[in-house]
């Protein structure tokens, strides 16, 4: 006879070993294409870019294969009730807010690189954290996985100081990448979709890069923190009210 425990995953058995290894590799690969940069000196390419090519060609070969497209979130829209899209105008507002500042003059080969970047980066880091990571901690608790996710989310913007950034302007952008990634995070729980956060996650990035780099941005990203501050507590009373209803 079979034991039921050999048909059992992995993921399932040893969630928190698997969120583990998940980010190991994850940040092993940037480390490794940050020191492929440094050594070559190539001065225009992300190390972010180097290894999330081939990160998003692992994940579309391993969801296919595995399918598990849907069970990560990978599901129409119109799935979601139409009630729950107000959910996402906070959203919205960010997007506005971080507009703000204006844009700086790009050429059209700038742009276009600069979407592929940033669709690149929205999909790998939405189907890690939110998928991949957010469904595996699942088997624990949703406040593990929602917590869990969101400080590996933010802790991957620490290899920004690599890159030159300031320590306080890295601290300020782990809270930032913090709150927002619990935002995610309940919103996958509440709609388990993950197309919004996506295409959120990019057009955040794609106004960012093609932004205003001469002016701080000091006070809009306090706005936005604070935005997402409540709609983190929006979220957590919409789930509670939904979770007493169930």
């Amino acid at each position: 006879m079979s034991n039921p425990r050999n048909k059992t995953l992995f993921s399932q058995r040893r969630p928190v070993l698997t969120v583990v290894i998940i980010e190991v590799l994850l940040l092993l690969a940037i480390f490794v294409a940050g020191a492929y940069v440094t050594i070559k000196e190539i001065n225009n390419v992300s190390p972010v870019l180097i290894s999330f090519i081939p990160i998003s060609l692992i994940l579309i070969i391993y969801l296919t294969w595995r399918r598990k497209w849907h069970d990560i979130g990978f599901q129409s829209l119109a799935n979601i009730p139409k009630r729950h899209w107000l959910l996402y105008t906070p959203l919205i507002v960010v997007l506005v807010v971080i507009s703000l500042d204006g844009f700086k003059e790009v050429t059209v080969s700038e742009v276009f690189y600069f979407i592929f970047f940033t669709l690149l980066v929205g999909f790998v880091e939405e189907t890690v954290y939110r998928g991949l990571i957010l469904k595996t901690l699942l088997n624990k608790s949703i406040r593990v996985a929602v917590i869990t996710s969101s400080i590996l989310f933010s802790l991957t913007h620490l290899l920004n100081v690599m890159s030159g950034q300031s320590m306080e302007q890295t601290l300020l952008q782990l809270v930032y990448a913090l709150v927002m990634g619990v935002v995610l995070a309940l919103l996958m729980i509440k709609n388990a979709n993950i197309w919004p956060l996506i295409t959120f996650h990019f057009l955040h990035n794609l106004i960012q890069f093609l932004g205003n780099e001469q002016s701080t941005t000091l006070g809009y990203d306090i706005i936005v923190i604070l935005i997402l501050i409540i709609q983190c507590v929006w979220l957590m009373v919409s789930l509670k009210k939904q979770h007493v209803a169930g």
